[in-house]
């Protein structure tokens, strides 16, 4: 079975774009709680940083995140496709 890779694509940059405001969010709700969560994701101290959550920047995130996931979705599905 064949992956429609421009579909793949678009589904992954969706996905992440759906994780990204979740994300997001949560850091805007619980900045201490995602920090600490950050600090052990990455085994390091981030104790003395901070957050610096802007509507820009979330929005630069958002369309930088999602435009990399479908670019690898659609690279991950042209390639699972030529191997077939």
């Amino acid at each position: 079975m064949k992956l429609d890779a421009i579909k793949f694509g678009l589904a992954s940059a969706i996905a992440f774009a759906l994780a990204w405001i979740v994300c997001s969010l949560l850091v805007w709700a619980m900045p201490g709680m995602m920090m600490d969560m950050t600090g052990h994701m990455v085994h390091g101290d981030w104790s003395q940083m901070g957050w610096q959550l802007t509507f820009t920047g979330v929005f630069l995130g958002l369309l930088g995140w999602s435009v990399i996931a479908g670019l690898c979705g659609w690279l991950l599905a042209a390639i699972y496709n030529a191997i077939l």
